[in-house]
Parts: C-alpha cells; structure tokens; sequence
C-alpha cells in the first residue's frame, strides 16, 4: 500500500544546502500539516520486525524525541540488541523544537555506526533529519525506524530525498519505506520470532 506524498517542501541538493544559511523548516510550512499525531507505544510485532531488519549490522546508534513513547521504545530496543551481544553506541534524544538541533546530530553521528535507529515524534524528527543531510555525513539508507516515523507528512516536511532509502516496522509487524516521496507498506509475513525478543 502506498501513502500519496503531500506537495514536497523544497529543499537544496545537498552540495549547495552545504553552503545554505540553514536548513531548518519555517514555522508556517511545519504548521500547514496541522498538529502532527503523537507517538503511540511501540508493539512486540514491531520490536521484533525492526530486529529482523537489522540482523546484519553489529553497531546501533538510537535516536529518540523525548515523548514517554519514543524513550520506551528506544530503550527496549537498544535493551534486546545488547541481550544479543550487540554495541548501542549511543542513545540521542532531541526536543520536537529547537534553536539548529546541531548538536544532537552531531551525537547523533559520531563514531560512524553500522546503522541508525529512530523513535520519534514526526515534527522533532523532520527537523532533525534536514539538519543531519545538510551538517554531516548521515545516510538515511542506512537508517531504520519504529512505526511513529513511517508518516508521508514527515516525508514532505523533511523535503524532497531527505529520507529516501529509510525503512522501518510498522505496528503490525509489517515493515515500510520511504522511496522518492513516497511511504510504501508491506504487510507482516508469517516468521518465527527473533531469536533476541525471545
């Protein structure tokens, strides 16, 4: 199932963005999409979808907004990744409004993880998402998310290729992904569970 894109923010490719004043959203565009729904605590299913997506990478960075809902969900991830043995290199949060959100993507991507994790509330994470392209080295196709991030309005306000390439788990254990504007869904497959949420 595809989400239709909302009409794309605009953005600057990347090597002029680099030389832009900033890359943050203007209020107004952020305040077209109305209020933006909060995260809803995270499922088993999707615990255990967004596991089995990550089964090659050894080293995790988990971002997370500071709603109750994304804290939980970051923290019982990077709880099951250690039980596996398994590096959280860090746990970042930022706020849903700030002055550049620079230093928390600054955190964010230091020390170069295999991948990175997000649970978080859509506003924080757009925002968040425009700084990390346009102030560091951060690969959206090597980034995966819990349900709450898998929102075509998030897709819009982050601008156009922001996030293309991100997956995720949606709450039923099917999973998602942002390609070209657009946020696909795929049904959950039938799987055993995940050796490390058992």
């Amino acid at each position: 199932m595809r989400d239709n894109p909302p009409a794309a923010m605009s953005t600057l490719p990347p090597a002029i963005a680099a030389r832009a004043p900033s890359p943050l959203l203007p209020r107004h565009e952020a305040d077209a999409y109305g209020p933006l729904p909060t995260p809803a605590p995270h499922t088993d299913a999707e615990l255990t979808t967004l596991l089995r997506l990550l089964a090659a990478p050894t080293t995790l960075t988990i971002g997370h907004s500071r709603d109750t809902a994304s804290i939980t969900a970051a923290a019982s991830l990077a709880e099951a990744w250690r039980a596996a043995g398994r590096t959280v290199l860090a746990l970042v949060h930022w706020p849903e409004h700030a002055a550049s959100w620079l230093r928390p993507a600054q955190r964010f991507t230091a020390g170069r993880p295999d991948a990175w994790v997000v649970a978080a509330a859509p506003l924080g994470w757009a925002q968040m998402s425009r700084r990390l392209r346009h102030s560091t080295d951060w690969e959206p196709t090597r980034t995966y998310g819990f349900a709450s991030v898998g929102d075509s309005r998030l897709v819009a306000l982050a601008g156009p290729e922001t996030l293309d390439g991100m997956r995720g788990a949606t709450t039923d254990g099917g999973t998602w992904l942002i390609d070209r504007g657009w946020v696909t869904r795929h049904t959950p497959r039938i799987a055993p569970p995940h050796p490390m949420t058992r």
